[in-house]
């Protein structure tokens, strides 16, 4: 740990700048975890048995409450289409298909950010570098001979570590994103399925 302050502290201060895109990056990732692996997280499978069951049976009302003050998407979307009972296959699919277009996209809200701050991540660590450099072969400059080592040894110091932190919090952004990234298009898939399940039960009863 004490190795970590002592690093950051001789980057200078763009490692105040990596940081705070760090912070960004941990608050996106923590939201974004917390809502698609808890809070929009649903069985598919278990849900759209039982619910198919209900729909077959004709215990519409038993269906609806299955998904009723949801905020997930799939049962919303679903919701969509059991609120047509009565009005027909074409009615269910078609208010399915716009609940879709709603409730899909906030599966990736704010995910694709993760990309944009893990490339400012690797610029603010390669300015880092490139000023450190420059502040190192100015120092040189201007010292003394025996000093010129030690203000050398500073300045690349500097740069290595912008360099270093800066590729840290990128490649854990870039990580993060793909992990995120992989459960909205499974989450996505499975809405879609649900979707395409409940309108083939639909169109084998009386609606």
């Amino acid at each position: 740990m004490d190795a970590i302050v002592t690093a950051f502290r001789e980057g200078g201060g763009w490692m105040y700048a990596i940081l705070v895109v760090n912070i960004i990056v941990i608050g996106i990732a923590v939201e974004r975890t917390i809502w698609l692996y808890f809070q929009a997280g649903v069985d598919r499978r278990l849900l759209m048995g039982r619910i198919e069951k209900h729909v077959r049976q004709g215990e519409i009302d038993r269906a609806k409450m299955l998904v009723a003050k949801s905020r997930a998407p799939l049962p919303r979307v679903i919701a969509a289409g059991l609120g047509t009972h009565g009005q027909g296959y074409d009615a269910a699919m078609m208010l399915m298909n716009e609940a879709q277009l709603m409730e899909l996209p906030r599966l990736e809200v704010r995910v694709g950010y993760l990309v944009m701050f893990s490339n400012i991540a690797t610029l603010l660590g390669l300015l880092g570098t490139i000023v450190g450099l420059i502040r190192s072969f100015a120092a040189v400059a201007s010292a003394s001979a025996a000093e010129k080592a030690t203000e050398l040894a500073r300045g690349i110091s500097e740069a290595m570590n912008c360099t270093a932190f800066g590729l840290i919090v990128a490649i854990t952004a870039l990580l993060l994103y793909a992990a995120l990234q992989n459960r909205a298009h499974k989450m996505t898939d499975d809405v879609k399925h649900a979707v395409q399940s409940l309108g083939i039960v639909i169109s084998e009863t009386k609606w």
